[in-house]
């Protein structure tokens, strides 16, 4: 990866990508330290350490909720967002046909996309300070919350801006960079909790190690899991045009292991951790006794149901990234075939079972990646960015950056060898 980005620091082009994309992560990590106006930044931040919902929410946002900065919010409104239209796209047919209207319809869901993010972002920001109450803020009157609210919206719709601008003249996916940015800014001090628990005694020297080899582990698996794929071979007839014969190559199809990402991990969280917001915001109920006592996070229960939801996000997830009838349309319209299989309904049968069975130990990993790390936490005490869902982002955005950098380097090696 070093490799790759000193290689890449040596294109012009290249090099002025990547300083454009630091820069914006730059202005991102400052952002995050930028207190609203009229907030208790010092209760927040307390506040944070006692819900298990909001500390998820400051994970994401790399630190911005516990400094009640303009960012607090983080991009969770905008992925919240793309989960509810990637719902939508297939439940509303209007919906499904823009989707499938080229450029233009998808720049009409992406914009669609931006306003439920900035609705979610409002109702969120309103959400968490009612539900800290009154000591959230220096000031109850109208004005104030009013300025809250359209600062902690702002800030979510500056993040998205800023996510489209390194999509478009920066490197890598500008959303999944930013939380990247905001994962990493908080692994230095992760470590040194870590550290401090070790010296004083707090976490034994034996369990220091276990955790170090078992983060070691984790992303080992991740990397092997996330380059996995099953190549699928292709042969394309030869046919004859004008004067010229084209195909008669081979080629093959990747259809990765894990299709779908991070996103079955943050959609099965957000069910998971959406009724333990609402169960907190009432400390002394009824329904948060008996939701502590048995779904509460490091539960069985909370674990089965937590590792089942993953499972089935997986699975519609890898559905949305890989459609096996629209590919089969594809390899026969140019005249393609998989040795062996017929064309047509035998080829997307195929391609079906094939993704079934790589979805299945998608879906098996995913969920005993999420669940590992809840031990972790029960033996440390400690809320990680060495979670399952942090620690997936951070390798798979790295390793999906450095494809990025290949690729570039790649078409400018052979636009100068053809020039």
């Amino acid at each position: 990866m070093f490799k790759t980005l000193g290689n890449a620091w040596k294109i012009a082009d290249l090099r002025k990508k990547i300083l454009y994309t630091l820069l914006i992560l730059l202005v991102y990590r400052i952002g995050v330290v930028i207190p609203v106006p009229g907030v208790n930044a010092a209760y927040i931040a307390e506040s944070v350490g006692s819900y298990t919902a909001l500390e998820f929410l400051n994970l994401m946002s790399g630190g911005g909720l516990e400094n009640m900065s303009i960012f607090a919010l983080g991009i969770s409104p905008y992925l919240n967002a793309s989960i509810v239209m990637n719902l939508l796209t297939i439940a509303i047919p209007a919906l499904e046909r823009l989707s499938k209207d080229g450029e233009d319809g998808k720049k009409k869901i992406s914009k669609i996309t931006r306003y439920v993010a900035v609705a979610l972002g409002l109702i969120q920001a309103v959400g968490i300070l009612w539900g800290l109450g009154s000591s959230a803020v220096e000031s109850t009157d109208l004005f104030n919350y009013i300025t809250i609210f359209l600062c902690l919206t702002a800030g979510t719709a500056l993040m998205m801006w800023m996510g489209e601008q390194i999509d478009q003249k920066g490197i890598g996916n500008g959303i999944s960079l930013l939380i990247f940015t905001g994962l990493v800014a908080q692994v230095p001090g992760q470590a040194i909790s870590l550290i401090s628990a070790t010296i004083s005694g707090e976490l034994s020297i034996l369990a220091f190690v276990g955790v170090v080899i078992g983060v070691l582990l984790i992303i080992t698996a991740i990397t092997y899991v996330d380059q996995g794929e099953r190549r699928v071979p292709v042969q394309y007839a030869k046919r004859v045009v004008g004067r010229k014969m084209y195909g008669g190559q081979s080629t093959f199809i990747p259809m990765k292991v894990n299709q779908s990402g991070v996103m079955p991990i943050i959609f099965a969280m957000t069910f998971v951790q959406f009724p333990a917001m609402i169960a907190q915001f009432w400390p002394n109920s009824a329904f948060y006794t008996w939701y502590t006592k048995f779904l509460g996070t490091g539960s069985v229960l909370y674990a089965v149901i937590y590792a089942v939801l993953i499972i089935f996000f997986t699975y519609f997830y890898s559905q949305i990234a890989f459609n096996p009838v629209d590919v089969s349309k594809n390899i026969q319209q140019y005249g393609g075939f998989i040795p062996g299989i017929r064309p047509g309904k035998p080829t997307s049968d195929y391609l079906t079972r094939i993704l079934t069975k790589l979805t299945l130990f998608g879906a098996f990993f995913l969920a005993i990646l999420a669940v590992i790390p809840t031990l972790f936490t029960k033996v440390t005490q400690l809320t990680s960015t060495f979670s399952a869902t942090g620690l997936l982002i951070m390798v798979s955005v790295a390793l999906e950056t450095t494809q990025l950098l290949e690729a570039q380097m790649m078409m400018r090696h052979y636009k100068g060898f053809l020039n």
